[in-house]
């Protein structure tokens, strides 16, 4: 299928300074000029990853995936029209604020604005983070993912794998239903979830350095009224991470060490919703019940590294090595 990653993401708010304090000083983003009615951030190379606009209706938001060119933009149209989504060929002066060559409009089954584009414009200066961090794992893995709730699980779920073209990484029917989706290497990009109302949860953001996850979470202990959920490691995309609150009703989950995943492996169904460790008050906030808790047994599984975050420890452990061996 067409889409290849998660862009960017634009928030309806008119708070834009207290965005702009929050994106900068506690995620670790760059601000960029705007117009006096918007605010953009980058998180790499691209002109813009995050966007605050007063033009958009307060607490909804506007959700980019990037495809390849032109064509398949063009054939994501033409399957989209065909199955009776209205779909918008947006202007070029709608396109040059979001700072890509083209793009469409459409919505999901439950009103979710999506936009679909190529030619994500490049800076001509170098990413400058807010506040010290090592930089955001970005690139073909788009900019995160997002937590969507839907009163409708099954048609939004038809909506986005079998019409987009998302795959299930993994997958719960009970206690709770959610579908965790990627188009890419990332884990999941987007995941569904069942709620009474429609609402976005949360925005993740990985970071490079594991360091970075830990001194964000030592900027809020001064303000332990915006911790959502404390630093915790999730078991299907073994993400280790916090989410505190931003200055509207999404939050954002600052991670590292997240999975990869490709289309050989089947998808997996869990049967809880619980971390290995941490994330408390996370379910609670999602609504998950009691019986979602971590199940009893391992509850461990390798970090997730990748070249250059990492440095091989010189030695041996006799010890371990042995345990090892048996564990084989």
């Amino acid at each position: 299928m067409e889409i290849q990653a998660f862009g960017y993401l634009g928030v309806g708010a008119s708070n834009l300074d207290d965005w702009a304090a929050f994106a900068a000083s506690n995620i670790g983003m760059q601000a960029v000029d705007r117009a006096s009615s918007m605010r953009a951030f980058r998180m790499d190379d691209r002109k813009q990853r995050l966007f605050i606009d007063r033009a958009i209706e307060p607490g909804a938001q506007v959700f980019g995936w990037e495809v390849a060119n032109a064509t398949a933009l063009d054939s994501l149209a033409a399957r989209l029209e065909t199955a009776g989504v209205a779909v918008k060929r947006e202007p070029a002066e709608l396109a040059d604020q979001r700072c890509v060559t083209d793009l469409i409009s459409f919505a999901d089954p439950a009103g979710n604005r999506l936009e679909a584009f190529h030619g994500a414009q490049v800076a001509d200066t170098a990413f400058k983070p807010g506040r010290d961090v090592s930089g955001f794992r970005t690139g073909p893995l788009g900019m995160g993912h997002t937590l969507l709730t839907f009163p409708d699980i099954d048609v939004a779920l038809a909506f986005y794998k079998d019409l987009l073209g998302f795959r299930i990484s993994d997958f719960m029917v009970a206690p709770l239903r959610a579908y965790f989706m990627h188009v890419n290497a990332r884990h999941h990009s987007v995941a569904l979830v069942a709620a009474p109302v429609r609402s976005m949860h949360h925005l993740l953001v990985e970071y490079y350095l594991l360091d970075d996850v830990g001194q964000g979470y030592d900027l809020l202990q001064g303000t332990p009224e915006k911790i959502v959920a404390t630093l915790g490691r999730h078991p299907n995309d073994l993400m280790t991470s916090f989410y505190m609150r931003t200055p509207s009703e999404i939050y954002v989950e600052c991670g590292w060490g997240g999975k990869e995943v490709d289309d050989t492996t089947p998808p997996v169904e869990m049967t809880s919703v619980g971390s290995f460790w941490g994330h408390k008050g996370l379910f609670e906030d999602i609504g998950a019940p009691p019986s979602a808790a971590p199940e009893i047994g391992p509850r461990r599984a390798p970090v997730q590294v990748m070249e250059g975050n990492y440095e091989r420890m010189a030695g041996t452990c006799p010890w371990w090595d042995a345990i090892r061996g048996k564990a084989r």
